[in-house]
């Protein structure tokens, strides 16, 4: 939103945004080229990073993944859980079933086919603490994937989407990763170095993800076309899974948020459920489910323990620092690398609810499938090892894993048709986060626009080429590993960027709650002198009556009003006699929000909302709008003196409250 508009002004037109889009391009592109023109070369020098992080800064994961889920429930919990993502009268745009079911598909993609039963079978086999291959390693070989997949990664993307919904629907800044460094570092920072540079470096590691996702979807996909059909393992064979997957994933992220991505969610659910189901029924399912119940007691009962546990008493201390580099600091790190764009996703679909259902929703209902699905697959996949003597299993699942589900599979009837379900499934849930980040990737590219405008098909099918391209290189230069080690790499400096999201989004919601309670103090009074003018008016106002009234008082009171803040200094943008239906007054603060008035001309309708349009009787109000958005008063009466009081008082509050906020 330009510095100089207004609440109502429209928006300017979207367009690129030069720095983030060609900074972010150059080194995707350069870091893409190094790695398939010196693959081992650059593997080393990766894998040595990535030993050195894991190693210095395994404490450093471990205590803040756990400090971003106490922010968020401590977040929903508080008062704070009740401020809406947008402005009083802002209503959802979309239902709860379809936000739930694009919640549940924005953060569960193809990786719980690959991983749902091959990392129990892999944590049976190497477990970080304890005999291997023995019942206390099955036990816990459940309650670290719980742990790797619960609640501390969703907390990730709650608290990305809140902090990007939050500042584009309460305070009017773009839906872009740079907005939630509003409260810290002014407007015109967001603007300009410190905007572009996390923006940039969100779409790098947006892209990391995406060609991890892409990597891991066509390989999972592949395995079972080589198991169903026989298909020969080439690449020949695997660049047509990858060209069919893109194709029909930036066919769906041109259609758009409400058309393809809300579609492919429900199909998602379906097709999902009925695989788990089938699963559950045809398997051993007391078992099942009482092995659920106790995954969860298990992961309930541990998360403390768990979240910070480095194994430090452990006497092979080399062996379980590479187990943490490859479990459980890769798996934080790689839900760093994904919150950008699933928190933006998150962030783009959740308009006018509250920060508690936010909250909640992305906490639990992707959360309890993703553990139900888990806890049957994995502990289907244990059973047949344990019980039934399918070594041939376990031993996929350590050397490829994404054959893993495929041939737990054989083992129940119709194994041919359940697989070429599963692979379907596969390619479903790849669909959803990839058209879903092409989208988000390309609205970071740009600026302009409504908050929640998308950004020209012409650029999301850009950035689908480059994901595709990109992954075909690494794959095909034998260098994919180096691009998942990449991922582990982006997610330490993002990890500090979440920090300032917390420190911005406490502090913004401090000023606003404060700000709520004195602007409800100076509407109260409003409503009173309203209530002593109600007999001198009429009480159902024609829409020529109020804009009289707004020609003829509001309009020169602002007027003055103007004249009287820019004597003492003040830079004062207005907008008078541009507009009949709204106009008001706007003044930029060193720090938070700016000061905005307006009075805007509002129908209301006295009869009841299930009367034919034509029948119902209408009348306006001269209603007023300060920075976070209507405050529920009329101005319909006031004499011309007492609107621009009321400009000056709502002013001198503002910088007031401002000035208590921020000392």
């Amino acid at each position: 939103m330009s510095s100089a508009s207004l609440i109502k002004t429209p928006p300017e037109k979207v367009r690129v945004n030069g720095w983030v889009f060609y900074t972010s391009t150059a080194l995707i592109l350069l870091l893409t080229a190094i790695l398939i023109i010196a693959p081992q070369e650059a593997g080393r020098m990766l894998g040595v990073a990535q030993a050195w992080l894991s190693k210095s800064f395994g404490w450093y994961y471990m205590v803040v993944i756990a400090a971003y889920l106490v922010f968020v429930v401590g977040l929903a919990f508080s008062s704070y859980g009740k401020l809406k993502l947008g402005s009083k009268d802002d209503t959802p745009d979309f239902s709860y079933g379809a936000w739930a079911g694009m919640l549940f598909s924005s953060g569960i993609g193809i990786s719980l086919l690959y991983f749902g039963a091959s990392e129990p079978l892999d944590h049976y086999f190497n477990p970080p603490e304890g005999a291997a291959a023995s019942n206390g390693a099955a036990r816990q070989a459940l309650q670290l994937t719980f742990l790797h997949w619960g609640l501390h990664g969703w907390a990730i993307y709650a608290l990305v989407g809140l902090a990007v919904a939050y500042f584009a629907y309460r305070h009017n800044q773009p839906l872009a990763l740079r907005s939630a460094l509003y409260p810290l570092v002014g407007e015109r920072w967001v603007k300009g170095a410190a905007g572009h540079a996390v923006d940039g470096f969100g779409m790098f590691v947006t892209l990391l993800g995406l060609v991890t996702n892409l990597g891991i979807g066509s390989m999972q996909v592949s395995s079972g076309l080589e198991n169903l059909f026989g298909m020969e393992h080439s690449n020949t064979n695997l660049l047509i899974v990858i060209i069919v997957m893109s194709t029909v994933a930036t066919i769906a992220a041109v259609s758009g948020v409400e058309n393809g991505i809300r579609r492919l969610s429900n199909l998602n659910i379906v097709l999902f459920s009925g695989l788990l189901i089938f699963v559950l029924l045809f398997g051993p399912t007391l078992h099942l489910l009482n092995g659920l119940v106790q995954n969860t007691g298990d992961y309930l009962n541990g998360i403390i323990l768990k979240t910070f546990d480095l194994y430090v008493y452990e006497g092979d201390a080399d062996k379980t620092e590479r187990w943490m580099g490859l479990w459980t600091l890769f798996y934080w790190a790689w839900w760093i690398s994904w919150a950008p764009f699933v928190g933006m996703f998150i962030a783009r679909i959740s308009r006018g609810r509250t920060v508690r259902e936010l909250v909640a929703g992305v906490l639990l209902i992707p959360l309890g499938f993703t553990l139900a699905w888990l806890s049957i697959f994995g502990n289907s996949a244990l059973d047949l090892v344990l019980n039934h003597g399918a070594v041939a299993l376990g031993k996929t699942a350590l050397e490829q894993p994404s054959m893993a589900i495929y041939q737990l599979l054989e083992h129940y009837p119709a194994s041919k048709i359940v697989i070429g379900v599963s692979i379907f499934v596969g390619f479903v849930l790849f669909l959803t986060p990839a058209d879903s980040g092409a989208v988000m990737m390309a609205n970071l590219s740009c600026k302009g626009g409504n908050v929640d405008e998308d950004a020209p098909h012409w650029l999301r099918i850009f950035w689908s080429a480059v994901i595709t391209l990109v992954t075909i290189g690494l794959l095909f230069a034998g260098n994919f590993e180096a691009m998942q080690t990449m991922v582990v790499l982006a997610g330490l400096p993002f990890s500090v960027v979440l920090i300032f999201f917390m420190f911005g989004l406490h502090k913004a919601m401090r000023q606003d709650v404060a700000i709520e309670q004195e602007q409800a103090q100076l509407a109260e009074r409003g409503r009173r002198g309203f209530s002593e003018r109600l007999t001198a008016l009429d009480l159902q106002p024609s829409q020529g009556t109020v804009q009289r009234f707004m020609d003829k008082h509001v309009t020169p009171a602002l007027e003055e009003a103007a004249t009287a803040l820019r004597e003492q200094g003040l830079e004062v943008q207005t907008l008078l006699g541009k507009s009949k239906r709204c106009i008001g007054v706007r003044i930029e603060m060193e720090e938070g929000n700016p000061f905005v008035y307006e009075v805007s001309l509002d129908a209301y309708s006295s009869a009841p909302s299930d009367l034919p349009e034509e029948e119902r009787t209408r009348y306006y109000r001269a209603e007023v709008y300060l920075h976070n958005g209507p405050q529920e008063y009329d101005l319909m009466g006031f004499a011309q003196e007492q609107i621009t009081r009321d400009v000056l008082d709502q002013f001198e509050s503002h910088r007031q409250l401002l000035g208590r906020v921020y000392s």
